[in-house]
């Protein structure tokens, strides 16, 4: 279980620039959880995303994970608990080392550093290319490959997988698929879907487009202005349409991009 209690974030504070983002933001997260997070531009979606990993860190409030108090851990500590895929494909990989090696860094989160640290030992080379196959893109006929040869789909998909090899205790899909084209973004996104529910991930995904938000997960909340305006689970999270969430959004005056009005 997540729980985000009374958080408080500005920055540039005291100057005339200040930005406050959060000044209480509370959510609870259970076990299991997949929840879809829409919100206009600025709301405070990708900062929270960031406060959990360890990014940032609040002014105030707390930031717990199974009863361990996160808040002001430093993000090399935590990254054993969290799995994170950003919107950019080219941050979650090393582009000069093979998909194997990726792999290994990924399987290894959390651990000491060795030298051998980056490397496939026993049996792991195998165990890699049995979760490559599952993503049905021949990555595994290809894990002497740099991963800077691959596509941006691709690239994608292997940070998804690096993410998640190691089941962690919570996974934060940061607009993960907003950077690639219709078509390997719909791919992206089936995949995720299909990593969630296989793992039973608990797992928050900020996305822009709305019926993307309605399509998946069993959850979905609205932020606005750093809080949480709307939150809606189960078989009225099913039932909801586009222009319910137009209409939520209209409500607080909120501003949507047209990639999320189109859906």
């Amino acid at each position: 279980m997540l729980k985000i209690e009374h958080l408080r974030k500005s920055f540039n504070a005291g100057t005339v620039n200040e930005k406050k983002v959060f000044t209480d933001l509370n959510l609870t997260v259970e076990d299991g959880d997949f929840i879809t997070i829409i919100g206009s531009n600025g709301a405070g979606k990708s900062t929270m995303l960031n406060a959990i990993a360890g990014s940032i860190i609040p002014d105030g409030g707390k930031i717990l994970l199974n009863d361990l108090d996160i808040t002001d851990m430093p993000d090399v500590k935590r990254a054993k608990y969290i799995g994170r895929v950003f919107q950019d494909p080219m941050l979650g990989t090393a582009p000069n080392m093979w998909i194997s090696e990726n792999l290994a860094l990924a399987f290894r989160r959390g651990e000491k550093h060795s030298l051998k640290w980056g490397m496939a030992r026993g049996n792991e080379l195998e165990l890699y290319k049995e979760q490559l196959s599952r993503l049905g893109l021949g990555l595994e006929d290809r894990v002497e490959s740099k991963v800077g040869l691959l596509s941006g789909g691709q690239r994608q998909a292997i940070t998804l997988l690096m993410a998640t090899i190691k089941k962690p205790e919570i996974l934060l899909l940061d607009e993960h698929t907003a950077a690639l084209d219709p078509k390997t973004a719909a791919t992206v996104l089936e995949l995720s879907d299909k990593i969630v529910a296989e793992n039973n991930l608990t797992t928050l995904m900020v996305t822009h487009n709305m019926q993307n938000a309605i399509d998946y997960g069993n959850r979905l909340i609205m932020m606005h202005n750093g809080s949480v305006i709307f939150d809606v689970r189960g078989e009225e999270k099913k039932n909801l349409t586009v222009e319910t969430l137009l209409s939520k959004f209209n409500e607080v005056g909120g501003a949507l991009s047209d990639a999320a009005i189109l859906g």
